[in-house]
Order: structure tokens, then sequence, then C-alpha cells
């Protein structure tokens, strides 16, 4: 905007350069408006900079600027020296003015008001009734207008003595400015109308989403997360009152968060003491004016968090107007379905209409969490919602999809209720020889020297190892040099018997009761001698049967090694002769093969001897090396005793007899312990049994036991 300044003054005519530089300084200053005028300034700052900006580029007294208050009243926003008006001493004088100003704000147009004079330019300040000037100043007074009309009046005072082409400028000055002042009164109105409807699109939101679950801690998480957006903090908590016990369920910003941490505990205790008083509590870094156990509560949040301000407000139930209390008696305190918890971070100042937001979210959040309640506290809800979302597939077009489902279910349940096929028991086991040695040591000793090899084919009889023992082989030396050293004894004693001569009778007696002591002691000798020697003849080890080792890398083993008596050296077994199959039998299972077995008519187990039915129990088994291949034999033995057996538990061991020809005819001859996948059929039962059989035993002895 283009503002003239050739009329502002009436000092003598300056030089070009002055004319100039003054020129410049008023277009600044109206373009400082202008920007200020574009700005997002709150109204307080705005008139504070637009009427010192008009006041200098006037070299003005003061000024004033009016407002129209929501009541439709002019009201001061902003004044500079309005003290030396001396409108503050007079009050006919303050009457005239507001007249006058009124008379601006009516007609909607810029005035110049000589000192002590009417609006009409008549002298009549002595009428009180009338629109006057009543100062010592001239009022330069233009009005502000949007797009609603006249919001308010702004007012310079100036000297009054100036020639009327300056005092014109002063006006256009002003007036024009003014219309700067007014685009930031339209400006600010749309953004206020924005601001609204985004208020109530983010309030229709909040509403919609915090009234549309049922579920508690959903409901909550919805109040925090839609309420920090709703009232513009830093964040938002909802604690949750469920019987007598108030927990946190909701933290804006967090999807999940530990209960146990020190500021969730220690604002969950801020949030119950709050609770407990039923009084709202708004912190803004002073907590001296509230309860006790309230400042307690507050202050040590407050140390954890430093939070700037907070709220904590009670989620009370509405009281009812319409039932007062009985005569006599005080009303009862409002339920508390939880607290509120709105935090600044940052700053403790309130924005415009925080509390009002606040209260908005507060009220809508006391309804959803009450709800939620009620709702959660119905009898068995969490069934009647399960069966509730379980109707979907009799609903509309999916019934008869539905019926042909069920129907087919029920045949498929039927069928295998009373359709029977054979039931089958697994376990594990292992390929045996039936004669087969574990070969022993029978003394201690060091293993010197191993005959056979792995795999090696041995007889009877035939040394398989070497011990030696240095113990024995010094016992025995031992043994034998007392032996010649009695020997010896006995040898001059009988020589000297030979030869009588000067010998007395009892010199003869005493040589012959020696002799026979060292005879005893001989005997003796010689009886250890020959048991030493036994032993000895033990270090070198035979095999008991002619067979074969089968004992993996024998030699590398034993060699060198050092045994006890009793120690396992190798296994001999005869793969050449009859074979079994040892199958280890889960002892949970043994029941259903003790009732085939018993079923088959004949003694069983039970009764103390092995063998079973004719033939006895049908077995499918295959090597584990040739899962392709199936055979059958039959359980001839059934152990007597449970053995605990790996991962397995107690097992029974169950012989089983197969055709040896039929096996070595497709895999070959098995290694001895290869492993054997092994089928015991038990007769018939159901369908559903045969496959369910382990989970019935589950819920028989680890569910329905304890009933």
């Amino acid at each position: 905007m283009t503002v003239s300044t050739t009329e502002y003054t009436d000092a003598p005519r300056p030089d070009d350069d002055a004319v100039r530089r003054a020129k410049a300084e008023i277009r600044g200053i109206v373009g400082q408006i202008a920007d200020l005028a574009r700005s997002d300034a709150a109204p307080e700052r705005f008139y504070d900079e637009f009427l010192n900006k008009v006041v200098a580029a006037l070299a003005a007294i003061g000024g004033a600027v009016w407002t129209l208050s929501d009541t439709g009243v002019l009201q001061l926003a902003y004044q500079i020296d309005l003290r030396r008006t001396g409108l503050a001493e007079n009050p006919i004088g303050q009457a005239q003015h507001g007249r006058l100003l009124t008379r601006t704000l009516t007609t909607g147009e810029g005035a110049l008001v000589a000192p002590h004079s009417g609006a009409t330019g008549g002298i009549d300040t002595d009428d009180e009734n009338a629109a006057a000037n009543p100062t010592d100043f001239l009022l330069v007074l233009a009005p502000v207008h949007n797009d609603q009309g006249v919001q308010g009046v702004v007012e310079v005072f100036q000297r009054p003595d100036t020639r009327h082409s300056v005092q014109q400028g002063y006006l256009k000055f002003l007036l024009q400015t003014c219309d700067l002042a007014g685009d930031y009164l339209r400006a600010r109105r749309l953004s206020h109308l924005a601001q609204k409807q985004s208020l109530w699109e983010q309030l229709e939101s909040f509403t919609r989403t915090a009234h549309g679950k049922l579920d508690v801690k959903e409901t909550a998480f919805t109040i925090a997360n839609e309420g920090r957006r709703l009232i513009g903090c830093d964040r938002v908590s909802v604690a949750v009152q469920k019987g007598s016990r108030m927990t946190m369920e909701a933290i804006s910003g967090q999807d999940a968060f530990d209960k146990r941490s020190n500021v969730a505990t220690l604002l969950t205790r801020a949030a119950r003491a709050v609770a407990r008083t039923g009084e709202d509590v708004w912190y803004s870094g002073d907590a001296s004016n509230l309860a006790p156990q309230v400042e307690k509560a507050l202050d040590a949040y407050v140390d954890e968090s430093h939070t700037k301000g907070m709220a904590i407000l009670p989620l009370l139930e509405a009281e009812d107007e319409d039932a007062p209390p009985e005569p006599g008696q005080r009303r009862k305190p409002p339920k508390v379905y939880g607290a509120l918890i709105v935090e600044q971070m940052v700053d403790s100042q309130e924005p415009e209409g925080f509390r009002q937001r606040v209260a908005v979210v507060r009220s809508h959040g006391t309804t959803a969490i009450a709800n939620a309640l009620e709702h959660e506290s119905l009898f068995l809800m969490p069934l009647w919602k399960t069966l509730g979302k379980a109707t979907w597939f009799i609903r509309g077009s999916r019934l008869p999809k539905t019926v042909a489902v069920l129907t087919l279910l029920t045949g498929l349940t039927l069928a295998g209720v009373f359709v029977h096929k054979d039931f089958t028991v697994q376990a594990d086991g292992e390929f045996l020889p039936d004669l087969s040695r574990k070969v022993f040591a029978q003394v201690g000793g060091v293993v010197t020297d191993v005959k056979v090899h792995d795999d090696d084919v041995v007889t009877a009889g035939q040394t398989v190892a070497v011990l030696r023992n240095i113990e024995l082989a010094n016992e025995l030396t031992g043994v034998l040099g007392e032996i010649s050293t009695a020997e010896a004894q006995i040898e001059s004693l009988n020589f000297e018997l030979s030869d009588r001569a000067g010998l007395d009778r009892a010199d003869i007696d005493e040589r012959q009761s020696r002799i026979s002591q060292i005879q005893r002691q001989l005997s003796s000798l010689e009886q250890r001698r020959n048991l030493l020697r036994e032993k000895q003849t033990m270090l070198t080890i035979t095999s008991p049967i002619a067979g074969r080792v089968i004992t993996y890398k024998v030699e590398d083993v034993l060699a060198g090694r050092p045994v006890n008596t009793g120690d396992e050296l190798m296994e001999i077994a005869d793969p050449t002769g009859p074979w079994r199959v040892e199958v280890n039998m889960p002892d949970k299972r043994m029941g259903h093969i003790r009732s085939a077995w018993q079923a088959a008519g004949e003694k069983g187990p039970d009764e103390g001897s092995p063998g079973g039915p004719s033939g006895g129990l049908e077995v499918t088994f295959h090597a584990r090396s040739h899962p392709e291949e199936t055979f059958t034999g039959r359980v001839i033995e059934i152990g007597q005793t449970a053995e605990p057996r790996g991962e397995e538990g107690n097992t029974v061991r169950l012989v089983i007899d197969f055709d040896k020809q039929a096996l070595f005819s497709k895999v070959g001859e098995p290694k001895v312990g290869e492993g054997v996948r092994a089928k015991v059929h038990c007769g018939q039962q159901s369908i559903l049994y045969c496959y369910f059989h382990d989970l019935i035993y589950f819920v028989q002895s680890n569910i329905l036991f304890w009933f």
C-alpha cells in the first residue's frame, strides 16, 4: 500500500533528502504493519506493535485501541499514554469520549475532532450527553472493519497546532493502517473458523472412536490417543477402577508399557489418591494447596517424570438430580470409574481453550469407560461374545453350506465311532541274535594285547585278549620264594634229625615240632600259589562261544586300558543261529497288549510265565535301514519287569519271533542292535480310538484322574 507523506508535518520545508528519508521511514513502518497483519500473532501482541508503530509514524502523543466485546460493548484493548488526556479524572469527559467512540463505531467513518469540541465541530463540551472531545489533543479516529462490519476504533492523540492539510494526512494514514488491521481481523476470523471446523471434526472422530468399542482396554487406549490429539497436550493417560483396585490401562503413544515401571507405578498412585478425594487436580508446579496424600503422591511422580504441568481428573458417575437423598441422609458419593491424566512435559502454560477440550474428553471418556466396564461385568460375557461371533456361519447364503458341512462332519464322526479297524501300538526295538555273550574281565589288570578285531570270527575258547597284573606277578613271586624257604628249612631239620648223635630227646621233639609247623605253612603257601597261578591263567581272556566279535573297534577301545574285575571287554554273538527282535514297549501302552493277550484265552504274563496265546500276538515291523520292506512276526515273550529307558520312561521288553529267511532274502543279514520300528496288533477298535488313544490316555491320566 502506498501512503502519502507530504502533508504529515507543518514544519518548514526540508531539503529533498530529508523528505525522501521521511517517506522511506513511513513506508517501512507501513510495510512492517502489513507484515504484522499477515502474521498469526495473538491480538494482544498485534495491537501492541500496531499502535506503537502508528504513534511513532505520526509522531503522536499517544493512542488507544478499542474493540468490541462479546456483548457488543467497547473495551480498551491497548493504549499509549492515555493518562495524559485527563479522562481518568473527568467522569463527564469519559462519557462524552465514549459517545464519540460509539459514533465512530456506528458511522464506520474516520474523523478528526478538535480539542474541546463536539463530533460535528461545535463547541458543546459542556453538554454531558454530547459526543465530544473533552481533551486538549486533536483526536484522530478511524474504525477497524472486517467482513462482519466494524469491530473496533483506533484513536491517536495528536498535537492540535497543525495545518488542516496535515491533519487530513494523519486521518488518511490512520484509515489506511486500520485497513491493514481489518485484514488481520479477517484472517484471524478465517483461521478461527478453520480451527473450529477442525476441532469439530476431531471431536466427531474422538466421539465416534471412543464409543465404538466395549472392551475396557481398547476403550482406554482410544481415549488416551485420540484425546491427546483433541486436547493438543503432550501425553494423556487413562486409569480404570476395577473393584477396589485402580490400574493404569493406557498411555498415549505407547501400544504396550510396563505397568511395574517406576513412572507407571507412581502415576497410578497419584491417580488413586486423587480419585479417593473426588476432586479435580490442576498442577502447574505448586502442589502445596493440595491434600497431603495427593501432594505426596504427585510430588513423587513429578520428581520421576519431570512433567511441567498436569491435570488428574476423576471419572465419576453423573449425579442424579431427580433423586435427592432422603431427609437426614447424606448424598451417596458418586461411583469412580477411573481417572483421566493430562500432562504437559515442556511448558506448564495452558493454551487457549485447553480446559474446555479437556472437559469434552473427560465427559465422553467417562461415559465410554462406564459402558465398557458395565459390558465387561456381564455374567459369562466372553462366552456370549464368542457365541455371538460364532453365528456367522448360519447367516444368509452360508446356511446351506453350513448344513452340508455339519452333515458331513456328523457322518464322519459316526463312522469314526461305529466303524472298526485294526488297532496297533507302536514302539522301537532292535535286532539281536539269540546266542550272544558278553566277555568280562575276571581279574583286574592292564590290557596288553588284543588278539581280535571287530567283526572277526572266533571259536569257543579262543584267546581274544591278554592282561597283565604286576601286583599279581609280584605276589606269586613272593609266595614261590616263601615256599622255597620253607622247603629248605624242612630239609635242614630232617638232616639234623638223621644224625641224632649229641641230641637228647627234648631236642628231637623240638625239631619234629618245627617240621610239622613249617609243613603246615608250606601247605598254605602251595594253596596260595595254585590260586595265584589260576588267576594268572585268567589274565588270558577267551571267547565263551563260537561266533563273531560285534564290539565296534574293540582293539582301539581296549589297547592299554586298565580294567577291573567284572568290566565288560567285548561282546560276541553267533549271527548264524536264530535271531529275535526285542521291542521296548512303553508301560502306558501295555494295557492294550495285556487286554489283547488275555482276550486270546491263554495264560498271560500276569500269571507268571512267558509265552502267550497260540502263535502269539501278531507284529508288523520294518528295519530302520530299510523302511520300505515290512515283515511280520509274533510276540513270544513279555518281560516280567518294567525298566527305565531314555525318554520313553519305563518300558517292558517284548520278544518277537520272525521268519529269518524272509528277512535275509530281502535286506540281508542285519547288524546286531540295528533299529526296528514295530507295531503290535491288539485286535479291533473304532477308527476314532485308533487315532486318538494317546489323547484319551492323556485326558484320563492327567485331567479326569484329579476329579
